[in-house]
Parts: structure tokens; sequence; C-alpha cells
């Protein structure tokens, strides 16, 4: 286990903090010493872990939080973080809290989670809990969305990008468009949705699972999100023309179902891609898994604390 880190305060909330210090591009110094004293002044007993580069976040995260006896499983770090300590939270049952460190911090904004330390930290202490529908792909839990085709090659673009210049959102956006433009190989693919079988050849298909990220981008399908399903995007293009010229639709909130990619919402969604393995991203992360994939949402909800609805506004 990585550097345990103690805020001493004593508190009825108990809370186990997983923080991942290469998450996002932040600048203010030693991170987890600057979230264990906040911490301690908003009255919560906590210890503050940073695994190690090679261990895998879930499993630490498990460890922890066993480790610690608390009531609450804290990531602190970026949605890929996010998405590993919400299967940790949900394996064991406990309650999950953020505080957000990444470059988009998707999920966070999607639930009026603030983005600075300071506020995040206030809803640990004083929110609310929240149920929310909890995705997962090959029994991985996913936030924000999965993907297979050009998505997983821009992550991987991303990566060499961010190692050279820092972590932007600018570097993020130049990641796409370089990846786009390398892009050869469309999918061959069987897609079984909600039993209803089709036939798809296609550069992307994309899984969303939050209804924020589609309004960010315009995007339909929002409503059938809020009422527990998925959206299924799959490109309209085959070109590396046509990908980058979606993309940039895309970056202005222009983009158009049937003109520029097709949508479908689902419960359950199968896809074969004829190979016994397919590169497959989830919320920034990326990795080979066992075809074919399966996408589905969890019995039991995902419980996140929020902030406190107030009535009066």
């Amino acid at each position: 286990m990585g550097f345990i880190q103690e805020a001493t305060v004593q508190s009825q909330r108990t809370v186990c903090v997983i923080l991942n210090e290469r998450s996002g591009d932040h600048a203010e110094g030693d991170r987890r010493a600057r979230i264990a004293a906040l911490l301690g002044e908003a009255g919560l007993n906590a210890k503050v872990v940073t695994p190690d580069r090679n261990q895998d976040l879930t499993e630490a995260a498990r460890r922890a939080l066993r480790q610690s006896g608390a009531d609450m499983l804290v990531a602190a770090g970026g949605d890929g973080t996010i998405a590993a300590v919400a299967a940790a939270s949900h394996d064991e049952g406990v309650p999950m809290g953020v505080i957000p460190q990444g470059t988009f911090n998707y999920f966070a904004r999607g639930l009026d989670i603030p983005e600075d330390m300071e506020g995040a930290i206030d809803v640990l202490a004083n929110g609310e809990l929240h149920d929310m529908p909890l995705g997962e792909v090959n029994g991985e839990v996913f936030l924000n969305n999965a993907s297979l085709g050009v998505y997983p090659l821009i992550l991987h673009r991303r990566e060499s990008i961010y190692n050279r210049w820092g972590r932007s959102r600018f570097a993020a956006y130049w990641s796409v468009l370089l990846a786009l433009s390398g892009f050869r190989r469309p999918l061959k693919l069987r897609i079984v949705i909600d039993g209803e079988e089709r036939k798809v050849r296609t550069s992307l298909v994309f899984v969303a699972n939050s209804a924020y990220q589609l309004e960010r981008f315009n995007l339909d399908g929002v409503e059938a999100v809020r009422d527990g399903k998925f959206a299924l995007f799959t490109a309209k293009g085959e070109r590396s023309i046509d990908l980058v010229r979606t993309a940039l639709k895309l970056a202005g909130g222009a983009a158009q179902k049937g003109a520029d990619f097709d949508l479908v919402t689902a419960r359950d969604i199968t896809i074969h891609t004829g190979r016994p393995k397919a590169l497959v991203a989830r919320d920034g992360e990326k990795a080979l898994m066992k075809t074919p994939i399966r996408v589905r949402l969890r019995d039991v909800p995902l419980r996140v604390m929020v902030p406190r609805n107030d009535p009066t506004e």
C-alpha cells in the first residue's frame, strides 16, 4: 500500500480517500497534505491513501477501505480514478465521495460537485446521498462512457502528448484530431440491442451513461440516460476526413443524429467484433477485453455523496 496520511479530528463520519497524484494538471504543491488538512478542518476523521503506480487501483481501494474501517470511500482524481474507486465502493457496499482532480471531471460536474478541493470536501461533510445507475462493460465499471474503435486510439495518442506537453484540455482536444487523421480501419460489428440484432460498419461505437456529457455536447439521448438506459452512438463516417469533420462538429455542439451518427437507446448491449479480443475504452482508461463485449447496468445503484438539495432555492 502507498503512503497513508491521517487527519486525526474525531467525527462520526470516517472517510478513506484514494488519491491519484497523477490525475489532472495541478500546481498547488503537496495535494496529499492539503487534502488531509482540509478534511480535518471539515471535521472528518480520514485517511488519505496514495497507491503506487503499479497497483491495481480498485484492489488498492478495497484494501485501504478494509484497513481503515471507514464508512465512506472517496476518490480524489479524474474520471478513470473515480470509476475504479466506484467499483470498490459498490462491491464493498459503502457510499462514495468525490474530490475532482482530473482534466474534464464530467462525473463530478454532472452531480454539481464543486471542482475546487474546499467545495468538494464540504460536500463530503455536509452533503446527502444520491443513488445513481452504475454501468459495466464485461464486468468492469464505467460511469460516463465506454467505447470501441477510434476512441481507444485517441487515448493512446493522448498519453504521448501529455507526456511531452503536460495535461490540459487543449492537449486532449489536439490528441483527438491527430488520432482521427490517422485512423484507417472501420469496424464490422454485430450488435445485439435489448435482444434485437443489427449489423454495423463504423469507426466508433460510443456508449454513454452520463446525461451531463450528452448535454455538454448538445447530443440526443439525455432523457433516456436519466430513465436508466444507455445512449449508443455509432459514427457514420469511415474516412479520416469524415471523422475529423464529425469531431469538430461535436466540439462545437453541432453534430446531428442521422447525418453524423446513428443513435439507439438500450439497457443491455452485446457487441460481437469477429475477433477474440477488442480494445475498449471506459472513462478515459483503455484495456483489451475478451469478446463479445457486453454492456449493462448493475442491479444495485451506486450511492454517491452530492450537494444537499436546498428546497428554498
